[in-house]
């Protein structure tokens, strides 16, 4: 199956109206999966219930925050890792450089093998 997309008019960013603009490809969402759908398929293919598979899923939702807040990687087998990012101000002194120095925080993903090489058979088709 596909990947649907649309196309789209951006303007050049940080430039007074817009400037050239050029027409891209943007992926169209086909719906989403919840815990209990994942449940559902992930019933189909173990022999674990879904009760049980339930409470590992929310059970992860619950620790991430913690482990991530430690400053670890959550390495979660061949799913892939999340770890926590940070950009700062930079200063002319590495001493000036303390915690007020951080700007924001996010946490990134990296897929393991198996998700990244999904993404070099995707298939795509314009809507």
């Amino acid at each position: 199956m596909a990947i649907k997309f649309n196309v789209i008019e951006r303007g050049e960013p940080g430039v007074a109206g817009g400037g050239q603009k050029k027409f891209y490809a943007s992926t169209i969402s086909d719906g989403e999966v919840n815990i209990e759908g994942l449940t559902k398929q992930i019933e189909k293919i173990s022999t674990v219930s879904g009760a049980d598979i339930r409470a590992v899923l929310y059970s992860l939702v619950d620790i991430l925050p913690d482990v991530l807040s430690e400053g670890k990687i959550a390495r979660i087998g061949e799913i892939g890792y999340f770890r926590v990012s940070i950009s700062s101000n930079g200063y002319e002194n590495e001493a000036d450089v303390n915690g007020a120095s951080v700007r924001n925080s996010k946490i990134l993903f990296t897929p393991g093998p198996k998700l990244k090489n999904m993404l070099k058979t995707l298939e795509f088709k314009k809507s």
